[in-house]
């Protein structure tokens, strides 16, 4: 009988760091408002503006265009955030939201507090995303735009969980995991606008 050799261990998949993932039309636009008004309010010299805003239209990745910000906006004002750190709110309410980059596993952290985890704008580091929270006489929400799945599973002791996204087989999956104590968890898209009973009849 022939023998053959064992297959070749797989190589694990590349996953871009934040950072490397590719940066959109949208997201140069943010960044030369951000050169726009720092121009205005003389935080940047024509020439500074000029050299910088030239690079941005030239930027690929998202890394790349937030560095041209850092000096200029508070981390939470950022027009790019690629940099995210995990939750932690101890009383008080917290909003994350506009444009930043969840990580493949991400956590928050909830402790009478409210917690606004808001996507819409986001981009999301693969197509399976692992939240792992961790919830306290608290609630925590998660906005997401249509088109994402949300799976929640975890424990929970008098917790609330409320998956209020529709169903989408097809979209990328967040999964919500951890404890939830005396607590909520509340995943929901944004409301769509409301169509007037009538129209007016043009004349």
């Amino acid at each position: 009988m022939d023998s053959y050799p064992p297959p070749a261990p797989r190589d694990p998949v590349y996953e871009p760091r934040p950072g490397d993932l590719r940066a959109g039309n949208d997201d140069r636009e943010r960044v030369a408002a951000v050169l726009a008004d720092a121009l205005a309010d003389g935080r940047l010299t024509p020439d500074e503006h000029e050299e910088r805003l030239t690079a941005v239209y030239q930027a690929r990745t998202l890394g790349e265009l937030a560095a041209f910000t850092t000096d200029l906006l508070p981390p939470e004002e950022q027009p790019l955030r690629t940099d995210v750190r995990p939750v932690m709110a101890l009383f008080g309410t917290q909003t994350h939201a506009g444009r930043w980059v969840v990580p493949t596993r991400y956590s928050a952290t909830a402790i009478c507090a409210n917690v606004t985890l808001d996507l819409r704008e986001a981009v999301l580091q693969s197509s399976h995303v692992t939240l792992n929270v961790t919830v306290m006489a608290a609630t925590l929400t998660l906005i997401v735009p249509e088109g994402v799945r949300i799976l929640m599973s975890g424990s929970g002791f008098m917790a609330g969980r409320k998956n209020q996204v529709p169903p989408s087989p097809d979209g990328p999956v967040i999964e919500i995991t951890g404890l939830v104590t005396m607590g909520n968890v509340v995943a929901k898209s944004p409301k769509r606008p409301r169509r007037p009973w009538f129209r007016r009849r043009s004349a």
